[in-house]
């Protein structure tokens, strides 16, 4: 794990190794200036000249700046190094999530990657800045004091006998009490995550049921228990400042009584001031060492959770590849399912798809129509191989689809959903996401197509019109059309159209089916709808139940073969109903003629 993680230090390695040796480099110095120091105190005891005193005043001075001068240099370079790391392991990160099937990013809630790229990364980045500063810093200073304190102190260095194993055990006590909070905190971060998310997203809804109140609770409860977490893990740690002040005037109090004995005792002989003071300036200096290391070992100990869970998506392998000499067109747009099943999991015990046995010749409009939970989608998604089949084969334009490069049979299949995602930018720049080369005029063709074209034209901007992130300051039925607009200037060999008229009247629906046959005659066009009006002239018509194809045909075939076709089509044509339509507006209910839906 740690080698998959340092791997994305990349250039970054020389500042990170520069940094370590300007840390080596200040230590040295830090600890090489109380021995100078004693021994100017000492001397100053006797006849020392004024040009040796200044002399040796001035190698201090400039060995402190040396000192301040590695130590910032060393900052800068760690800050870098660190911010450089974190970036790289942010992209690494996200071009691997990029490379994710469906299958894939079923293991992973959106809000857990979301907490992965940010807050964990974080961490990581903090863990690995320390790493290459402090943990280099603390060790080095712990141990050059502990040995400057016995070469200068003698006896008096017996002090850290006492107090090391003490700090070192209270240390390890506070560490091991206060992980398992840790722990859990990130493990709720993606709880929390998931609840604003989830609010976002569901404002309007929110909104709609006065549910406010309720949310807010609901994120506060989510809050104060991260914060119980962190409470309880921070009152732990906050215990090394009293264990090192307790550690700090045991050592100054052995060190001015025991040392001020043997000066007594000595005559200034074995010991002298100057290495009082240098014993209280190691003491110090050790301290503060053991203080950095146990920060060092509470931050690496968090950050560990937040590197395993970064590295389970590094891990993750696509278990969707290109073969090893692909094919890189797509000839027609037929379709074949050669006893098909699938299951979403391998450790499933039902299959989604069961059995399935289909063949769509290229240039065909082939409705799909079956209750919710049939596996419509499933089954469509085989296709420009979002997922792979369990069992059997699934072929375009004869060729098995686990032959093709996957962008090649992708940018051949355009796909839309009933819930399809716009995203901040004009509306030129959303469309141009299906034709990135996209001219303005091929732009206006596909949109009146798809019966976009007016609208956006009376919009103020037109084509440039700002559209919000997720399309929220579009209505559900222009927004649809804009989904099917993009889609065409892909101008695919087949079109999936997953209930993705289900917003807009039947008039407009009728009119861009209409525009599909006249305009599209060799594109394989299949539509998932609810409406049989939607289906009703394809070439051929495939309802489901369960997981299975139980009848193919067309309109005239199942009205005679189908008993639940013929019923849900007496249900939604009865001449004595109203049939509840869905337009721009909202509900309508219509019987008659047909009417122009209104634009929201």
């Amino acid at each position: 794990m740690i080698r998959r993680l340092l791997s994305c230090v990349r250039e970054y390695k020389k500042l990170s190794i520069l940094t370590f040796c300007l840390m080596v480099g200040e230590v040295l110095i830090e600890c090489l200036i109380p021995f100078i120091t004693a021994e100017l105190v000492n001397r100053m005891k006797g006849d020392l000249e004024i040009s040796r005193l200044l002399t040796i005043g001035g190698i201090l001075v400039l060995m402190a700046l040396v000192s301040l001068t590695c130590g910032g240099l060393a900052g800068y370079t760690s800050a870098k190094a660190s911010a450089g790391f974190a970036k790289n392991l942010r992209s690494d990160l996200f071009d691997r999530i990029q490379g994710f099937s469906f299958r894939n990013i079923d293991k992973f809630s959106s809000s857990s990657l979301v907490t992965r790229l940010t807050t964990d990364v974080a961490n990581v980045q903090i863990s690995f800045m320390m790493v290459i500063r402090t943990a280099v810093r603390a060790p080095l200073m712990l141990v050059f004091a502990v040995t400057m304190a016995f070469i200068m102190g003698g006896r008096l260095a017996l002090t850290f006998v006492f107090v090391l194993p003490v700090m070192v055990l209270g240390l390890i006590l506070i560490t091991r009490k206060a992980m398992p909070a840790f722990h859990r905190v990130f493990r709720k971060y993606d709880k929390l995550n998931e609840s604003v998310e989830e609010n976002v997203r569901g404002m309007r809804v929110v909104k709609g049921f006065s549910r406010e109140e309720y949310e807010k609770k609901k994120f506060a409860r989510a809050a104060d228990d991260i914060c119980s977490d962190f409470t309880k893990a921070e009152r732990i740690v906050a215990l090394n400042d009293p264990l090192m002040q307790i550690c700090w005037y045991f050592n100054m109090v052995f060190v001015l009584t025991v040392g001020s004995k043997l000066i007594i005792e000595s005559r200034g002989l074995d010991l002298d001031v100057g290495q009082i003071s240098a014993m209280l300036t190691y003491g110090i200096q050790t301290l503060m060492s053991l203080q950095m290391i146990s920060m060092i070992y509470v931050i690496i100990t968090i950050s560990l959770e937040s590197m395993r869970r970064i590295d389970e998506v590094l891990q993750e392998k696509s278990n969707l590849t290109n073969p090893e000499n692909p094919v890189m067109s797509v000839r027609d747009g037929s379709i074949d399912f050669e006893n098909v099943s699938f299951k979403y999991s391998e450790e499933s015990q039902k299959f989604a798809l069961s059995d399935v046995d289909l063949h769509i010749k290229s240039g065909m409009t082939v409705g799909i129509i079956g209750g919710t939970g049939s596996s419509k989608t499933s089954l469509v998604q085989m296709i420009p191989r979002l997922y792979d089949a369990t069992e059997g084969n699934v072929l375009v334009g004869g060729i098995n689809v686990k032959n093709y490069d996957l962008v090649t049979l992708r940018d051949s299949v355009a796909m839309v959903l009933q819930k399809n995602q716009l995203f901040s930018g004009t509306i030129k720049e959303n469309l141009r996401w299906g034709n990135e080369n996209a001219t303005d005029e091929e732009l206006i063709e596909a949109a009146k197509l798809a019966q976009a074209d007016e609208f956006i034209s009376s919009f103020p901007d037109g084509y440039d019109s700002f559209i919000e992130q997720g399309g929220t300051n579009v209505s559900g039925g222009q927004k649809q059309r804009l989904c099917i607009a993009r889609a065409l200037l892909k101008k695919p060999k087949i079109l999936i159209l997953d209930d993705s008229t289900s917003a807009v009247d039947t008039r407009t629906d009728a009119q861009i089916r209409k525009g599909f046959r006249e305009f599209l005659p060799e594109t394989t066009k299949i539509i998932i709808a609810q409406r049989i009006a939607s289906v009703q002239d394809a070439d051929m018509i495939i309802i489901m139940d369960n997981g299975k194809i139980v009848n193919t045909g067309t309109h005239e075939e199942l009205m005679v073969s189908s008993p639940i076709y013929r019923e849900t089509y007496e249900q939604q044509n009865n001449s004595g109903t109203q049939e509840p339509v869905v337009s721009d507006r909202g509900t309508e209910f219509m019987s008659g003629e047909l009417t122009e839906g209104t634009e929201a």
